[in-house]
């Protein structure tokens, strides 16, 4: 038996949860079904980062090609391969695949219809008619989160509730969990300008569904109260993200906001055990793996009551209304000089922490791909 994976999101220069996603289900599915074929495909090459184990049951099948690759040159691979099964770990679908694969989709978020303004008219136009595709042909739907299922059926009242399968991201605990020397890590601070407990952190794309101009202004009334603070923003700019840096610009603290771009993987520890607190107020999520990552670095988090993010963080995070720059503000003075509700949920965050695991999702997730009638039923 052959299962098909499209993992061309590993080409990407750009390492998001998405990708993330992908590299740490092929870590493990050579592991949980040896005696299973699996064919790997891709555009051109691997992101040195996102490269995942070749273990001796994968056949890598780079396909180079210029445009709409999914659709043409990867469809035209399927028709030739008719692999028994395929795995979309993005929520997207050729129009045309075999009849007889079974077809198994991973939809990640519908932030492109909850907040059509914050994307391109192009990129909305593209996820949509993707996302439809992904909906009308797959066998098993995997929803990374209840809040992504119910938003799924919400969108989809014809779509059976029995075919969307809710399995939740992991965490890398070795990764996050291990402490970082304080030497070494003030060592690497000092790279970006930066002291040991003297920042905000959002880790995550810029773009506008983000909420990152209000969180500058958060920062802006925050700085009343603690002007040592400063604000780090590390992530690859995306689209309309020139309003974030204009807010930047037009601050008055603009000096004390970092906006780092997008820095190396194995940076991200350090960053995260050196924040004072970590906030990802975004105005709507279909998961936030920032936010266990950064429950495993033992810093204390404020996050947005809204989409799948309470379901994420639990009893573990301090919430904010992600409209309201005022009570953002004051979330955030909470967490700066409260030290005893900062022990409170770090201690939280560690115990949040064992609802969530790549080996659980990976196991589930493979199970749904092959056909398992239990996972199915579950």
């Amino acid at each position: 038996m052959t299962t098909a994976l499209q993992v061309a999101d590993l080409d990407a220069s750009r390492i998001d949860g998405t990708r993330v996603y992908i590299l740490e289900l092929l870590k493990r599915f050579g592991v949980l079904a040896p005696d299973e074929a699996f064919h790997l495909y891709h555009k051109y090459a691997f992101n040195p980062e996102l490269t995942p184990p070749l273990f001796e049951n994968y056949t890598v099948h780079p396909i180079p090609f210029p445009n709409q690759w999914m659709q043409t040159r990867f469809a035209l691979e399927m028709y030739r391969s008719l692999p028994e099964r395929i795995f979309f770990p993005v929520q997207a679908v050729p129009v045309f695949l075999p009849k007889a694969s079974r077809v198994t989709v991973t939809v990640h978020d519908l932030a492109f219809r909850k907040y059509p303004d914050t994307f391109t008219t192009a990129t909305r136009f593209k996820l949509d008619f993707l996302l439809n595709r992904a909906v009308s042909r797959a066998q098993n739907i995997i929803a990374v989160s209840e809040a992504t299922k119910r938003d799924l059926l919400a969108s989809f009242p014809t779509l059976s509730e029995t075919s969307v399968h809710v399995i939740h991201h992991g965490f890398d605990r070795e990764r996050f969990g291990t402490r970082i020397p304080a030497h070494a890590k003030q060592s690497l601070l000092d790279t970006y300008g930066l002291r040991d407990q003297g920042y905000v952190l959002y880790v995550g794309a810029l773009q506008p569904r983000k909420n990152l101009v209000r969180l500058i202004e958060a920062f802006a009334l925050l700085k009343r109260n603690v002007p040592e603070a400063r604000l780090v923003l590390a992530g690859e700019p995306a689209w309309l993200s020139q309003e974030i840096f204009t807010a930047q610009t037009l601050s008055p603290y603009r000096e004390d906001i970092f906006i780092l771009g997008q820095v190396p993987s194995d940076h991200l520890p350090t960053l995260y055990q050196g924040a004072r607190c970590f906030t990802f107020p975004s105005l709507y999520e279909g998961f936030g793996l920032p936010i266990l990552e950064a429950f495993a670095s033992g810093t204390p988090v404020l996050t947005a009551d809204n989409s799948s993010l309470p379901e994420v963080a639990g009893d573990a995070a301090l919430f904010t209304d992600a409209f309201d720059s005022h009570m953002l503000a004051t979330q955030l003075l909470r967490l700066w000089q409260d030290d005893h509700l900062r022990e409170i949920l770090i201690a939280k965050g560690r115990e949040r922490l064992q609802a969530f695991s790549w080996d659980t999702c990976a196991q589930k997730t493979l199970s749904l791909i092959l056909g398992d009638q239990e996972a199915r039923q579950a």
